[in-house]
């Protein structure tokens, strides 16, 4: 039996029922409904902090999903699972993805930004000021981003560059096209 549908979760439960009534009205493969069923199992062990169950049914989801917009929030969850394992580097790898796939996805370039940020305030605690500018001008770039697909969100993104000085690089205009972000270095 799927993990969501052994939920005890009323709200978990009422959005499984809802799912299944669609993935069974709407026309899909079966292969679809697989995919859709892994997603959705890996979202609920996620939610869980049952990260390692939650990875195997992200995998069998990505091997399944062939709608790029779908597959984009797969690599997206298995990159929050890496952020929360302290995994910043494996995390940006499937942060990358998730754009690559749907380029309209604000999240993920916020939590590139927020790693890099991370990673700028470790450089600063190991005293290399130059490595933490670099970190710092990355992190600027992602949150860019972030903004532009979503102004209404990340308000203390959108303070960061007033109070790191940053300002100038910050509002500068922001290409949404696809990067190849593959060769950075995390």
């Amino acid at each position: 039996m799927p993990r969501s549908q052994r939920n005890d979760n009323f709200i978990d439960k009422t959005f499984t029922i809802l799912a299944d009534i669609l993935t069974r009205i709407l026309p899909t493969t079966r292969r679809e409904r697989e995919a859709s069923i892994y997603y959705r199992d890996g979202m609920s062990a996620q939610s869980e902090g049952e990260y390692a169950e939650a990875l195997r049914s992200y995998y069998k989801a990505m091997r399944l999903e062939i709608d790029s917009y779908d597959r984009s929030y797969i690599p997206h969850n298995i990159g929050l699972i890496h952020t929360s394992n302290g995994e910043h580097a494996k995390a940006s790898e499937y942060y990358f993805q998730a754009p690559e796939r749907n380029s309209f996805l604000p999240q993920a370039f916020n939590n590139m930004a927020v790693i890099r940020h991370h990673r700028g305030e470790q450089a600063i605690q190991q005293g290399d000021l130059e490595i933490s500018e670099a970190w710092f001008d990355q992190a600027a770039e992602y949150w860019k981003r972030a903004i532009a697909l979503s102004p209404d969100n990340y308000a203390e993104a959108q303070n960061w560059p007033k109070v790191t000085g940053r300002s100038s690089l910050f509002y500068q205009p922001v290409l949404l096209g696809r990067q190849n972000n593959k060769t950075e270095k995390v």
